[in-house]
């Protein structure tokens, strides 16, 4: 193993080594170099003569560049866009985006998390995590409506095996906490180590828990680490923030267990990807919370997800994080957030209107949806993907079919007004299958 990895594992150990337990092969063995990169970094700071360290090309003083590129990009210096960002990202945008967490998330105060490493986008951070707490045939507790990415991220890649609880009870109501604590607890039972992802807003049922949903689920996955079984709780935020109901938790559930036991690592996963309404940016972050008050342990986690990102794609993109750290420095940054929430909670709550009318009740359910950007409904009688397609192939409409019975809509891209004829022309294509 190489002597930076030895390194951090020692750092690791001697603060938390339940820490390094839960770490994967390859997560114990990741570092970040020192080699060109950090030699790089001394000449930057201390070569006021002549500096030839880094792999980019230079005319003058400036970063060279192409007029054909830079001439669509105004108001920013090319030197600000067009060189490498750091592996862990631009740090004034790391720093920024620390601050806002505590902003966005009040029970984080006098709780200490790690500086956030910039991925590039939250699936990216997915697949970090993976890498990294993620040793074949461990267990990741999923519900079982899921986002499909997580089996390709988890098990293709790196042979984990998703056990599946029940996402809502058999009413639709509401989550299912009681069947999430069972699963958990029997897992608990039978393996020293478990991951859960918690996706709030969820994807696709566009579910976020109660408060009291959210403190529940906390304290199990609390009790069961006091217990003596290590946890790995991933929160994947991606949605985070559009929360359109006053009963539905506010903040991450990262803030309730961050810090909550020796044998419980908290990961936060989000980005300005859905919260800023940039998808193509491909800007995400992933940020650590752990027991204890020791900044090393924080810094070697860092380092170590540098280091799974230099292995992989070097860095993320420069001019994304740019513009996004502009963006955030905005004196109207807030404002323009705030009318484009209200945008998406009018369509949402416009479907809830809608989904009221009782002529829909003998061709469908509503699943509980209160955030993000989707909802579902479960079919009585006929086949989602058979829906699907005659939708498409009949209505020029599309939607999404997950298994037999539920199809996703994503309300997101709708406008208030076309929510009242979709729904009608789901109905008629309801009719239709049921006649054969």
């Amino acid at each position: 193993m190489n002597p930076i990895a030895q390194e951090l594992n020692q750092t690791i150990k001697g603060s938390n080594p339940h820490i390094f337990e839960m770490l994967s092969d390859m997560g114990k063995a990741l570092f970040f170099p020192k080699g060109i990169l950090s030699q790089s970094a001394e000449a930057k700071l201390k070569a006021d003569k002549i500096n030839a360290t880094i792999g980019i090309a230079k005319e003058g003083n400036a970063v060279l560049s192409l007029p054909s590129i830079t001439r669509y990009i105004t108001g920013i210096d090319p030197d600000d866009y067009l060189s490498y960002a750091p592996s862990f990202g631009i740090a004034e945008l790391r720093n920024k985006w620390k601050t806002d967490l505590y902003k966005k998330n009040p029970s984080l105060k006098n709780k200490k998390v790690s500086l956030p490493v910039v991925t590039s986008g939250i699936t990216h951070g997915v697949s970090i995590l993976s890498d990294m707490w993620i040793d074949t045939n461990d267990v990741i507790v999923m519900p079982d409506m899921m986002w499909g990415n997580y089996n390709m991220t988890f098990c293709v890649r790196n042979s984990g095996r998703i056990v599946h609880y029940k996402t809502f009870d058999d009413g639709l109501t509401h989550f299912n906490v009681d069947s999430f604590e069972h699963v958990i607890r029997q897992q608990a039972k039978e393996n020293d180590k478990i991951v859960v992802v918690l996706n709030f807003p969820h994807n696709p049922s566009g579910y976020t828990l109660s408060e009291r949903e959210a403190d529940r689920v906390a304290h199990i996955l609390i009790d069961i680490a006091h217990q003596g079984t290590h946890v790995v709780a991933a929160c994947d935020d991606a949605y985070f923030g559009l929360f359109f109901e006053a009963e539905t938790s506010k903040e991450s559930i990262f803030s309730k267990l961050c810090g909550a036991d020796e044998r419980l690592v908290a990961i936060k996963l989000d980005g300005a990807t859905k919260e800023d309404y940039v998808w193509g940016f491909r800007t995400g972050f992933i940020t650590y919370g752990v027991s204890g008050d020791d900044d090393t342990l924080l810094e070697a986690l860092e380092k170590k997800t540098a280091g799974c990102i230099r292995g992989n794609i070097s860095n993320s993109s420069h001019l994304s994080q740019t513009i996004l750290l502009k963006s955030m420095a905005d004196e109207n940054y807030d404002a323009y957030k705030q009318e484009k929430f209200e945008l998406l909670k009018r369509r949402a709550l416009k479907m809830k209107s809608v989904l009221k009318n009782p002529k829909f009740k003998d061709a469908f359910d509503v699943y509980p949806f209160n955030s993000g950007y989707f909802m579902c409904i479960r079919l009585k009688d006929v086949n989602a993907e058979d829906l699907r397609v005659h939708l498409l192939e009949n209505y020029g409409t599309g939607l999404i079919s997950i298994g037999d019975k539920n199809i996703r809509v994503a309300f997101s891209c709708l406008e208030e007004n076309d929510v009242e004829t979709l729904f009608d022309i789901v109905l008629n294509g309801i009719n239709d299958l049921r006649k054969g």
